[in-house]
């Protein structure tokens, strides 16, 4: 009896241990800042995660292959971003003087606490 006893609340106590997780989440944001090109109709897509900027360093997106990733258009960027779980909370153009615009998308995505924010 004393043996079933001791088993029943090592079980317990071990089921206890598995159900408790920290489901507090984050929200994270980035922005998708695209470019136009000088005498051209494409636009440069650059992706600001709001890490810091290193001029040794290249920030840039990256494919699996680690190949600098290249978008065809501003919306086949802002599909990208919707597909892997961003969601877009703004957009705006900022005046860079000579009649010109640099578009400024900002999206949000909640991540669980425990998985940290690893950028996509």
């Amino acid at each position: 009896m004393k043996k079933i006893l001791i088993f029943c609340i090592a079980l317990f106590c071990s089921l206890q241990s598995f159900s408790q997780q920290d489901s507090t989440t984050i929200e994270q944001y980035c922005a998708v800042i695209a470019t136009p090109r000088l005498l051209s109709s494409k636009v440069t897509i650059n992706i600001d995660y709001g890490e810091s900027r290193n001029v040794w360093k290249d920030n840039r997106l990256k494919t699996e292959e680690g190949k600098v990733k290249k978008f065809n258009t501003v919306i086949d960027a802002l599909n990208y971003m919707g597909s892997n779980g961003w969601q877009l909370v703004n957009a705006f153009p900022v005046s860079t003087g000579s009649n010109s615009f640099v578009y400024n998308y900002v999206f949000r995505k909640i991540f669980l606490k425990e998985e940290g924010a690893d950028t996509e």
